[in-house]
């Protein structure tokens, strides 16, 4: 798909970013005082989340719940 690269690398603003996770603006900036959430980039006083990095993001989040049980009884 040619236009894959441009829109992964589309860079958000924390509200629509948070809007994009499914979570309040105050969440993602508790998240980044604390060290924690999805990568983020600083231009000056804004933050940028890029779209890449929020899919990223989720995907390392995901819980398989078979996998879960599975392992549940060890």
């Amino acid at each position: 798909m040619k236009g894959a690269p441009m829109v992964a690398n589309f860079m958000l603003r924390e509200a629509d970013a948070a809007s994009f996770l499914g979570l309040a603006p105050k969440t993602l900036s508790r998240w980044r005082w604390a060290g924690k959430g999805p990568a983020y980039r600083k231009l000056g006083s804004s933050v940028r989340y890029r779209v890449e990095d929020l899919e990223d993001f989720v995907k390392a989040a995901t819980i398989d719940p078979v996998n879960e049980i599975a392992g549940a009884g060890r």
